[in-house]
């Protein structure tokens, strides 16, 4: 089997939850720490392995965004904005493709009520990720069911939970 040679510019944006954490956490360096009930929802990542493919799911709400970033890929920034962003990957670490994959997504908060999560390619050059807002009632916990069907693979199912403090 070929591996394909990557550039270390391609290395550095293979995954877009990363770069944007990155951005998240460098935009404050400089400042002083809020109060934790100050504080917007950390992002957090949830991955799981299918096969031959990794799944990686990270929700943060969409005012830790820096503007330019989310103007960037048409996300609208908000402290009541929740944003999930979804990467279906295969190969060696730093050496990862996109694959093909149709991501459908709902969140429950807790009083039972489902919020369907409309998920939209977002390309970054050669890969593609897939992304969804959901707007929310802060303070609020979120339980999040994406679904992963890739062609010739069985459906693959993520759950995990987020909370979102109140500002």
């Amino acid at each position: 089997m070929r591996i394909p040679r990557i550039s270390v510019h391609r290395a550095a944006r293979l995954f877009v939850p990363s770069l944007l954490a990155a951005t998240l956490l460098l935009a404050g360096c400089d400042a002083a720490p809020p109060a934790a009930t100050d504080a917007p929802a950390a992002p957090r990542e949830a991955t799981l392995q299918v096969g031959d493919a990794t799944v990686r799911a990270t929700v943060m709400q969409t005012s830790t965004l820096d503007d330019t970033v989310a103007a960037r890929y048409g996300i609208e920034r908000g402290e009541d904005v929740v944003m999930l962003l979804v990467g279906v990957r295969e190969g060696p670490e730093m050496q990862e493709v996109s694959v093909p994959a149709v991501v459908t997504a709902t969140a429950t908060d807790l009083r039972g009520n489902r919020h369907p999560v409309a998920m939209r390619e977002l390309h970054a050059g050669d890969l593609v990720d897939h992304v969804g807002t959901v707007r929310v009632d802060l303070p609020e916990t979120l339980m999040f069911d994406v679904e992963i069907r890739r062609e010739g693979a069985a459906p693959a199912t993520m759950q995990f939970s987020r909370d979102f403090p109140a500002r």
